[in-house]
């Protein structure tokens, strides 16, 4: 009996489907018997390929024989199995390598053990091999590189090739630095993502109107995006939309991300949980017509990021104490929360006018300190600072801080995305397709007139679109453009002072054009 062809090993996720084959040439008819490395027979091998689940970590040998008392045996193989993330795992996979797991980038001291790591799924299982500065280090060919004592020599860029018959893959390139024992800087934090939701709601259908959030939502968007956010601005949301949008926030969101809630508007306080007001909500309301601040907390924490930050410029005042308040179970202690409160327990958020503009005065000292380079909850504490000496609020309006934050992460901190690229494409992907604006077009008219129409997005619901007349034609002797929405969309910011506001955030977007059109709630329209 002859073996022409032996099993290989593989490298899979839990759960995956295996196939082990073994082909063999000999007198008559042949028969197999696969065993396990505990040398046990598996129920049921008695084919030349075996195909089963794999559950965990298992070495595997086939018998083959006649009836003539000849056999032999396969070579031994190893089916390894990795309980990791398995997510951008392709749903055809054909076995070609694919890294579940990149190396990071590493700080060590001098003769201290260095170690990186890299996994990734194959069949066969592949081979590693590892590079220093470009060239490959002999020795170093498994998933895990690690040298005992480090010197300043192995300081450089590390990547790893991983390969099997099928493909070659390259995890992405790492650096290593080697520093003396006393030149060991403090750990940078860094996020993978910063995204940011702004809800602003100031249209109430059966509550008084407010006048700042328009400019609030709108200056703090613009000061996030500086800071490298992923911005999401919204305003006038009813529950339903406030819920569909705090839930798209939230997938946004992953292992390492800054994640970040603002809300502006109505809101009440009842048994320690905070209520967010949607513009639907009737008189008097109650929970099940808000939103609950908590429920977006726990979800924020549930998807493991590395800073939730919450911010709210609202009302805290008791309301509904007769109702039952919102069930949550809470997560164990995983730290990095944070509550900025516009006032405390009991006490109302006010609104002023500042230059000619409505603000919230919390969110008005807010944006004076949100680019600074300090920890959160530093920034936050200058906030409150700032706000106890204005003069408006004394007696009337305290900011509240609530954190549980235990490393010094400041909304400044850089984006690092080494180790993170499949959840950042994934982000990509979901964020153009919630961003993008229309293109710039230009449109000719018989009559020889040529207008170019264009669009900006003040919020992520309200689109602007510009009509400037570019050429008017020989025979025209007078021309005017005027645009409009099919269907119909109503200007809900067109009452006295709105507008205003409105339009200031128009002029600094336009080049003076000949008509512009706001087209307002946009998260009502269906496809």
């Amino acid at each position: 009996i002859v073996i022409v062809r032996h099993p290989v090993s593989v490298c899979v996720p839990v759960n995956h489907q295996v196939t082990l084959s073994v082909r063999a040439e000999g007198t008559g008819i042949l028969n197999y018997q696969w065993f396990t490395g505990d040398e046990k027979e598996v129920c049921g091998g008695t084919e030349a390929d075996l195909t089963f689940r794999a559950k965990k970590i298992q070495l595997y040998v086939c018998r083959v024989n006649d009836h003539f008392c000849n056999y032999v045996f396969s070579d031994w193989v190893k089916v390894k199995v990795l309980d990791i993330d398995k997510s951008g795992l392709p749903v055809h996979w054909q076995g070609e390598p694919h890294i579940a797991i990149n190396p990071k980038p590493q700080t060590v001291r001098q003769g201290t053990k260095l170690s990186l790591c890299c996994a990734a799924f194959g069949i066969p299982t592949p081979h590693y091999q590892w590079y220093r500065n470009g060239q490959p280090l002999l020795d170093k060919t498994s998933g895990t590189l690690q040298i005992d004592r480090a010197t300043a020599e192995h300081g450089g860029s590390y990547l790893c090739s991983i390969s099997n018959v099928l493909s070659e893959r390259w995890t992405e390139p790492v650096d290593v630095d080697i520093v003396q024992i006393d030149q060991l800087p403090p750990a940078a934090t860094t996020a993978t993502d910063k995204v940011a939701l702004l809800i602003g709601n100031l249209n109430y259908s059966n509550h008084p109107g407010l006048m700042a959030p328009i400019m609030d939502v709108h200056e703090l968007a613009n000061l996030l995006q500086q800071l490298g956010f992923r911005v999401v601005s919204l305003l006038d949301l009813t529950r339903e939309e406030m819920l569909a949008a705090i839930d798209k926030f939230i997938q946004l969101l992953d292992r390492g991300v800054y994640g970040l809630f603002y809300y502006a508007g109505h809101g009440y306080e009842h048994a320690g949980r905070n209520y967010l007001v949607a513009v639907d909500a009737p008189q008097p309301y109650r929970p099940e017509n808000c939103v609950c601040v908590q429920r977006i907390m726990l979800s924020m924490q549930e998807r493991r990021t590395a800073l939730s930050v919450i911010l709210l410029d609202t009302c805290r005042k008791w309301y509904n104490q007769d109702c039952i308040p919102s069930s949550i179970m809470p997560l164990g202690p995983s730290g990095n929360t944070v509550y900025g409160y516009a006032t405390c327990e009991d006490a109302e958020a006010f609104e002023v006018q500042d230059g000619g503009k409505s603000t919230g005065i919390f969110t008005k000292y807010l944006n004076e300190h949100i680019l600074q380079s300090e920890k959160v909850t530093h920034v936050l504490e200058k906030v409150s600072e700032d706000l106890g000496r204005d003069p408006l609020v004394t007696g009337k309006q305290v900011v509240e801080i609530k954190h549980t934050l235990k490393e010094p992460r400041s909304l400044a901190d850089p984006v690092r995305t080494t180790g993170h690229t499949r959840e950042l494409h994934q982000r990509d992907a979901c964020w153009r397709q919630a961003n993008e604006l229309p293109r710039k077009t230009r449109l000719m008219f018989i009559c020889g007139v040529e207008v170019e129409v264009s669009f900006s997005a003040l919020f992520s619901n309200v689109l602007v679109a510009f009509a400037t007349v570019k050429t008017t034609g020989r025979r025209t002797q007078d021309c005017t453009v005027t645009l409009s929405s099919i269907p119909p969309m109503e200007d809900i910011f067109s009452g006295p002072g709105r507008s205003e506001e409105m339009d200031s955030l128009l002029f600094k977007k336009s080049n003076n054009p000949d008509c512009t059109l706001r087209l307002c709630a946009l998260q009502k329209l269906t496809v």
